[in-house]
């Protein structure tokens, strides 16, 4: 198939010193396209700044900033794949303005209007078709409800939610916890594994959902 997966953190830029974002490493999207890769998928990632090099045998990688940057990346690349894995921890608020210059101490503002960034997935959702979308939720409490109203919200076929308080989960590691949130089934969670592992599963399961939406398709 050809998977298009995104990854990593994005940054908001406040000056060209500062900037808001979030402490994802990449580690888990650059795992599935690894995945994918492994299985003989064609992958095309799409990765905010990260320090982890990208898996050989890509066919694409376009390397994005922001939250708008990635969307723009996405969206040229969203016809050609059959999936989406939409891993990215993609930073919600920008700053309303960016300052050409670094704001030095004594001219920084003590409030800073912040203003929504575009939700990519529901930008693309007019898009989907017969298409695979997954989509993750990082959670401190409640991943499974919040992964369950994000499937809703977003018309997806399947969340990757994982408690990133938990221990051997979240940012950083090489391990994972995480649960997985469909609109026809009961969650299922999964004991703590490997990155690695869990994006070769994950990446079979989208492969098992494009099949039926496939055979559904010709019914």
């Amino acid at each position: 198939m050809k998977l298009l997966v995104s990854a990593g953190p994005t940054r908001e830029f406040l000056d060209p010193v500062r900037f808001l974002s979030n402490r994802s490493t990449g580690r888990m999207g650059y795992a599935v396209a690894e995945a994918g890769v492994a299985a003989g998928d064609e992958v095309a990632l799409v990765s905010g700044p990260v320090e982890i090099a990208p898996p050989a045998g890509l066919a694409a990688l376009d390397r994005v900033v922001s939250a708008r940057d990635m969307l723009a990346a996405l969206e040229k690349r969203v016809e050609w794949c059959d999936a989406l894995v939409m891993t990215a921890a993609v930073a919600d608020f920008r700053p309303e303005s960016a300052a050409a210059d670094k704001i030095r101490k004594g001219e920084m503002p003590e409030t800073i209007r912040l203003v929504r960034n575009p939700d990519i997935l529901k930008t693309l959702a007019p898009r989907k078709g017969r298409r695979v979308f997954v989509g993750f939720a990082a959670e401190t409490r409640d991943a499974a409800a919040s992964a369950a109203r994000k499937l809703a919200a977003k018309g997806l076929d399947l969340v990757v939610a994982n408690d990133v308080t938990a221990p051997g989960a979240g940012f950083g590691v090489d391990t994972n916890v995480v649960t997985l949130v469909s609109p026809d089934a009961p969650p299922e969670s999964f004991p703590i594994a490997t990155k690695r592992d869990i994006a070769a599963m994950l990446v079979e399961r989208v492969r098992k959902l494009l099949l039926r939406q496939t055979e559904s398709s010709l019914a």
